[in-house]
């Protein structure tokens, strides 16, 4: 009789006593919220059930589904990614290998966003390098009479934004639906469009900063971290091509590195911006900077909505 071939020990079916919920998070190397992220996600139940169903057998394609994602988790790859969406801003966002993922820091830009556009009646809304639209969506959402447009370099991220506009906003909001192109930062824009207030996260870390290759960012798109040069090199191009764009005393807000701030309100303030600042994240980094287009800057004519 021949012997047996020895199988692969990730083709096994695991112990029954490793077959419940309460079993699998006992056992799983990854922290306790991660491991109950992908479970929760494999067997498509809220989280309270693996309380209340904790000791429930699970069946053996449920668990080596489950297994498997977490091998590919210890392995490095985001969870936002294993499961293919990332909660932004109250709204529950597809994402992609293809896309940045929406991080909690972000939701700053939409506030001050929103707050500078507060006493605007239908304001107009540009979102510069939108990846996701996670900015643009939330906006569009927290102010259904805005306006907003969302422009992004990469068709695989506007495919992304798009189904998540489509899934995420009402059909009949009175901005109408987010509108959506492809350009590098503002140069597929028509001249006579002219905004309220432009927003953007763009690539920000500089070519040879380490955190490049560790944790989440070794698997998110590097044209969507990184310039390939200082950081500072799309927040240049933003800042000098807002103007062109910006109603007077229209308001431009960038997200930035945790060194950044002083640079960016330099350039701010050398392209006429006045009322400079930055805002500090829940970290107490500086994490956004912005101003107001000043009344000796030049601006774009104010159109009839």
């Amino acid at each position: 009789m021949m012997p047996a071939t020895p199988d692969n020990p990730a083709d096994r079916a695991p112990p029954a006593t490793a077959s419940t919920p309460a079993a699998l998070l006992r056992a799983s190397p990854l922290p306790p919220l991660e491991a109950r992220i992908l479970l929760t996600h494999v067997l498509g139940w809220r989280h309270t059930q693996l309380i209340t169903r904790s000791d429930e057998a699970l069946d053996s394609a449920s668990v080596q589904r489950y297994l498997t994602l977490q091998a590919r988790r210890v392995a490095g790859e985001p969870v936002a990614q294993l499961v293919g969406a990332r909660e932004f801003f109250g709204l529950d966002f597809e994402v992609t290998p293809d896309v940045l993922i929406p991080r909690p820091e972000t939701e700053l830009l939409v506030e001050t966003a929103l707050a500078a556009m507060e006493n605007i009646a239908r304001p107009r809304v540009l979102d510069l390098g939108t990846g996701t639209g996670a900015i643009a969506v939330a906006i569009a959402s927290t102010r259904p009479d805005a306006r907003v447009w969302a422009l992004d370099r990469s068709a695989e991220a506007l495919a992304v934004a798009t189904r998540n506009a489509a899934r995420l906003l009402e059909a009949k909001r009175p901005g109408g639906t987010v509108s959506l192109g492809q350009s590098d930062w503002y140069d597929s824009l028509e001249p006579a469009l002219c905004f309220d207030v432009i927003v953007s996260n763009p690539p920000y870390i500089a070519s040879g900063d380490p955190h490049l290759s560790e944790g989440d960012l070794r698997f998110e798109p590097r044209g969507a971290l990184t310039d390939e040069a200082d950081g500072l090199n799309a927040i240049r191009a933003i800042v000098a091509g807002a103007p062109v764009h910006l109603a007077a005393h229209g308001a431009l807000w960038i997200e930035h590195g945790y060194d950044q701030a002083q640079a960016v309100r330099a350039l701010l303030s050398a392209q006429g911006f006045t009322q400079v600042r930055s805002e500090r994240d829940l970290a107490g980094i500086e994490r956004i900077t912005g101003g107001r287009l000043g009344g000796e800057a030049p601006a774009c004519p104010r159109l009839p909505r």
